[in-house]
Parts: structure tokens; sequence; C-alpha cells
């Protein structure tokens, strides 16, 4: 018979609760996401030339989404605190969206992965790029925050089809 997966945040009755990770190995567990912000080439016109009237829009979203990483687990309920080693956000201008592309990267020497702070991390940083742009543009979208990649753990490796 195949193997059934099972919700971990779920207990016996269907209760949220958080899962118990003390009897679990401390591994290297490195995480990658992304997602974008899709604006007019006039709008990343202004945020690539440092011209937004809130300032430098890629830096503010880059610290944004380094703070965001750090305080994950008090914002997603049942998340556990992790001591971060590293996180790494990189925002690249692509005309021919035209917009960003945010990715976050996470990493911990730790019981537990990093999925949620990179994807945490994305999700701040474009909404970040949002606020100090939508004076000139209220119809920007966020779209694709995704899980790309994650290595570390008892499932291994994995990487998104792209």
């Amino acid at each position: 018979m195949a193997h059934k997966p099972k919700l971990t945040h779920l207990g016996k009755s269907g209760e949220a609760r958080m899962v118990d990770v003390s009897a679990k190995a401390a591994t290297e567990r490195v995480a990658v996401a992304e997602g974008r912000v899709l604006m007019t080439a006039a709008t990343l016109d202004l945020v690539v030339q440092g011209n937004a009237k809130k300032g430098d829009v890629l830096g503010a979203a880059r610290i944004a989404g380094i703070m965001a990483a750090k305080k994950t687990h008090e914002l997603i309920p049942l998340c556990h605190p992790l001591a971060l080693s590293k996180i790494a956000i990189d925002i690249a201008p692509d005309p021919a969206l035209p917009g960003v592309t945010v990715r976050a990267t996470a990493k911990v020497t730790g019981p537990t992965g990093v999925e949620m702070e990179a994807l945490t991390a994305v999700a701040v940083a474009c909404l970040t790029i949002y606020d100090m742009v939508k004076a000139v543009e209220r119809g920007m979208r966020i779209e694709g925050i995704r899980l790309i990649e994650k290595s570390g753990g008892k499932s291994g490796r994995y990487r998104a089809k792209e």
C-alpha cells in the first residue's frame, strides 16, 4: 500500500499544533524562493534609477526581506524561531516582464527547514516594492511567489520544475 502523506501541523483530533523537532538532527538546510512584481516600463525605470518619491526602492526591499525572514516565526503561527545563518535577497530588474524578480536564499543549521523564511522574505520584499511605488502605479501585480529549491533534512532535496 502506498504511503499517504499527512499534514504535520495537525494533531490526532485535527487541532493545529507546532511540530516537535527536538529528536531531529541538526543539519545544514538551505531554501531558495522567488517572486515577481510586475509594473509598467516607466515605473520600472523609476525604480532602477532610484528616483522613486520614497527613495531607494530596491535597497529598502532588500532590508525588509531580511527583517521579515528573521521574524517569520512571529508572523506564521506554527513556525519555529530559527537562528538563521544566512539570508540573502537578490532583486533583478527585468525589462522583459516589465518588473523585478525577487529571490531569497535562507540558510540554517538546525532540526527544521527554512522554506517559510525564504518565502516570507520574498513576500515582504515584493510588498515593500509595491508600497514604495504605489503612488506612481497602483496596478502593479505581485505574482509567482514559490519555493525554487530546498536541501537538507529528512525529505532531502527539492527543486521546482521550470
